[in-house]
């Protein structure tokens, strides 16, 4: 338990640490009772990030025999604009969110409406039968409604940026980060585990409401995320949740001002730093997802997996990788202790991500295994009629893709933990709704034209154009970070005189 409490950030320091800063959790900042209200809700932040996850990855399997099952024949452009309309809803909102909250003062309001939301949408996509033959469409839009309400991890991470002094906060985002992670492995598990519920019984006609509720292997998904969105919804209601932004607190005392409104004002964002994590940000995304992507297509490509294979093999594969994330994201917190958290950032988690797509590119002996001229679907192999560039191609050796694998699965988890560390001590203890929408968008953006990205480069000119240009442009987001190295740190806190403190407090006496 203790060893939990450290990877969260609650195990107590000895005054003075500097971990923690030069001004720790004292009776100065807050009451024990305070601390435990703060750190109950930045525990309900964990869970929503979690859930968050979970609500995008446990469809994802799904979608597509659902979609068959409400409307047969539904081309599969149809499934990609239900998988895409997730992170188009969670792009357009972040800002928005963040926003609200800002102006707000209050993280209540956001997160309320949009949990609302998120149980209405996820009631919506276990309900599907009731729209047909329109069905195809409102799931479009149910999937969008979701990816709105999953919009709010900006907020959530704009308040635990308020919520953590600056020597909680490596530790706080790397636990946010493992929710996130074990949010994706836990959803896939979870719809195998309503499998056995089985496809249900014929749908009546349409206009037919006489059964409004179905329970079975499809609407699983939906009813499991409407149950978890309900909890996490009452778990923000003022009985659980209480807003304690001790970051403010914290600037207020380090620079000697009299309240947190005059010590917020004397900070000021570094703008090139900002700009420059979030660009940095969409490049680490934009690596992860694509070889996400393109991961089951290349391996049938370059090792002649059939369809069968590619799925069970790469099922264990992410499995294994999910596994070294979570070790990754305990090990972050010890780590920072020895290392400096931008130097892991930069030769941790870029270049072992872009080490992974250099090793994606094919440097075998031999060209890739083709596939036959009447190959079906399900078959391995290099198809050479639609990709010409498998009969000059060099093969990928299959050591090289599991080094490529590990490579990122590390420097994915490195990386993407620390920017977001580092991007809320670069922005101080201001609110940061906006920005954290920005960052959050920047993800989104990647996520979204990654599947472009292999439509449009890999089909055409194969793993070396992919790959090659992903690590130059890894490499040039590694330069940049390391041009902006100096000023990838808190703002410092100037504090003010203490002759001039004093004063003051003599004029106020005064009066």
């Amino acid at each position: 338990m203790e060893w939990f409490k450290g990877l969260a950030g609650r195990v107590r320091r000895e005054p003075g640490s500097e971990e923690d800063g030069p001004h720790s959790s004292s009776p100065l900042l807050e009451t024990a009772q305070e601390r435990s209200e703060r750190w109950r809700s930045v525990y309900v932040i964990y869970f929503t990030m979690f859930q968050m996850s979970l609500g995008f990855s446990i469809v994802l399997t799904g979608v597509w025999p659902y979609l068959d099952k409400l409307e047969p024949g539904a081309r599969k452009e149809v499934l990609g604009l239900a998988v895409g309309a997730h992170p188009l809803g969670q792009l357009v909102f972040s800002p928005l969110l963040g926003l609200w909250a800002n102006r707000a003062g209050s993280a209540r309001a956001p997160l309320l409406a949009t949990l609302a939301l998120f149980v209405l949408a996820s009631v919506l996509y276990a309900e599907l039968h009731l729209t047909r033959p329109y069905a195809k469409y409102w799931m479009v839009f149910a999937r969008f409604l979701v990816g709105v309400s999953s919009a709010n991890i900006a907020v959530a991470r704009s308040y635990l940026s308020a919520a953590t002094l600056v020597g909680e906060r490596t530790r706080a985002v790397a636990v946010v980060s493992l929710a996130q992670v074990l949010g994706f492995v836990v959803g896939p598990a979870l719809q195998a585990a309503v499998a056995p519920l089985g496809p249900g019984s014929p749908y009546p006609p349409p206009g037919d409401f006489s059964s409004p509720l179905r329970l079975d292997m499809y609407t699983g998904a939906g009813w499991i995320n409407a149950a978890l969105g309900f909890i996490n919804l009452l778990l923000f209601l003022p009985w659980c949740f209480k807003e304690r932004k001790i970051a403010a607190r914290e600037a207020m005392i380090a620079q000697g001002t009299d309240n947190e409104k005059e010590a917020l004002k004397a900070l000021k964002p570094d703008l090139v730093s900002s700009w420059t994590l979030v660009a940095a940000f969409f490049v680490l995304v934009f690596n992860f997802v694509l070889l996400e992507t393109l991961a089951t297509v290349l391996t049938m490509d370059q090792f002649a997996w059939t369809k069968r294979e590619a799925l069970e093999y790469m099922g264990a594969l992410m499995s294994a990788g999910a596994v070294l994330a979570c070790i990754t994201f305990a090990l972050i917190g010890p780590l920072t202790r020895f290392f400096e958290e931008r130097a892991l950032l930069l030769w941790g988690g870029f270049l072992l991500t872009g080490l992974a797509s250099v090793l994606c590119i094919p440097w075998g002996p031999a060209p890739p295994p083709l596939a036959p001229a009447n190959a079906t679907e399900a078959g391995g192999g290099c198809p050479q009629a639609t990709q010409p560039w498998c009969a000059t191609s060099r093969g990928l050796t299959l050591p090289q893709f599991l080094a490529g694998y590990a490579c990122v699965s590390v420097g994915y988890s490195l990386g993407v933990t620390l920017i977001q560390t580092i991007f809320s001590k670069v922005l101080g203890p201001r609110p940061q709704g906006v920005w954290q929408g920005v960052l959050t968008g920047a993800g989104c953006l990647s996520r979204a034209l990654g599947p472009v990205f292999v439509a449009a480069v890999y089909a055409r000119h194969g793993p070396v154009a992919t790959f090659g240009s992903t690590a130059a442009l890894t490499l040039a987001a590694l330069a940049a970070l390391r041009a902006v190295y100096g000023r990838l740190r808190p703002a410092p806190l100037a504090a003010r005189p203490a002759a001039e403190h004093e004063l003051r407090a003599f004029a106020q006496d005064e009066t």
